[in-house]
């Protein structure tokens, strides 16, 4: 990978993570429309560690606040039924799927499911229930409210993001919408669900890398880690201004861009322009 293509990538990553859009749909299609070919899933994994590290910077207060009162409540009862508490809980129990379904089909999500035309039924296909969800969901219901089941809910949606096309946040607050709360409600757990499973995948990529596990693929290191700090520097921006958005807009937008591009992308790939592998 030249610098160039890690600049490029890196911005791709850093705008679209956050977005109900997909960043490893766009990952790879953006690196194979330029002739780069597949960046591969695991720099789409250690990429990934940028993003997340803006979202333990925007919300380290609230971070901060979680972990530290979840592990005093492991030894102060009185401290069990505590908002954060709790909240350290159900992102433990809606990480849990992912986690069981990322080790089940780790080969599938290196391989079968990054094939285009995989993605770009999917970019649609989910578009139209995010778009559903936006239409049929309450937006009543806050963080606070929260429950077991719904965390779990939450944790099933966002494994569907291994599927690249899904998006883990357009999964995750698809759900929420179903569940009744808020967009801006749903975003928001959406980004603190996601931070175990991505930095727990992207190290493991590391790991893997470093350890030479990870069959046919090559990992640049310094080309890498440049776009993994612009992706944290651009996610950053991009967390801040969806949450304002989600203030006052609908996900519209982001539903009819993903049917255009996935339906540009089947289209692309059945005339031959774009290889599917």
């Amino acid at each position: 990978m030249g610098w160039f293509e890690a600049i490029v990538l890196g911005l791709v990553q850093g705008l679209t993570e956050f977005l109900p859009i997909s960043s490893s749909a766009h990952l790879r299609v953006v690196g194979e429309a330029a002739g780069w070919g597949d960046p591969g899933a695991a720099f789409t994994a250690i990429t990934q560690i940028g993003t997340e590290a803006a979202v333990l910077l925007y919300f380290r207060k609230d971070i901060a606040r979680i972990v530290v009162t979840w592990v005093r409540a492991l030894s102060d009862r009185s401290l069990r039924s505590d908002p954060d508490a709790r909240m350290g809980w159900l992102i433990i129990i809606g990480s849990i799927p992912i986690v069981v379904l990322g080790l089940l089909f780790q080969d599938d999500i290196e391989t079968t499911f990054r094939d285009l035309r995989i993605v770009a039924i999917s970019l649609v296909a989910f578009s139209l229930v995010l778009f559903w969800a936006d239409r049929v969901g309450r937006k009543q219901r806050e963080l606070r409210q929260l429950t077991v089941r719904d965390g779990l809910l939450f944790g099933i949606a966002q494994a569907m993001a291994l599927v690249p096309g899904v998006s883990r946040s357009g999964g995750t607050i698809t759900m929420g919408l179903f569940l009744g709360y808020t967009r801006a409600a749903a975003a928001r757990y959406s980004f603190l669900l996601a931070i175990p499973a991505v930095l727990g995948s992207g190290f493991f990529q590391v790991y893997e890398v470093l350890t030479g596990d990870v069959a046919g693929e090559t990992i640049t290191w310094g080309p890498t880690l440049l776009a993994t700090v612009i992706a944290f520097a651009v996610g950053l921006s991009v967390i801040a201004w969806l949450l304002r958005y989600l203030d006052r807009g609908t996900f519209t937008p982001f539903v009819v861009y993903r049917v255009v591009l996935g339906l540009a992308l089947l289209a692309l790939v059945g005339v031959g322009v774009l290889a599917p592998n």
